[in-house]
């Protein structure tokens, strides 16, 4: 038996959701830790969340795209 085809991008959407609060506080972190950190160590990892955050942020916006086309396909049965 099939599911609904409302299913999957209803998935997608939930996973954008969680993205699109994560990947902000990501980055948030990752700049209020490279104004703390001076240290080597620290600021190797602020680096890290940074790099992180940047990536995360690019993917939330494409996930979004390819989310928002399922939903249309879905709703004019491309």
């Amino acid at each position: 038996m099939e599911g609904s085809p409302y299913e999957k991008p209803l998935k997608r959407l939930l996973i954008l959701l969680g993205l699109l609060i994560i990947s902000p506080i990501v980055l948030n972190v990752a700049f209020k830790a490279l104004k703390i950190y001076t240290e080597n160590p620290g600021v190797l990892i602020a680096y890290a969340l940074l790099v992180i955050g940047i990536c995360m942020i690019l993917f939330t916006v494409y996930f979004g795209f390819k989310t928002f086309q399922s939903f249309l396909d879905v709703l004019f049965r491309k």
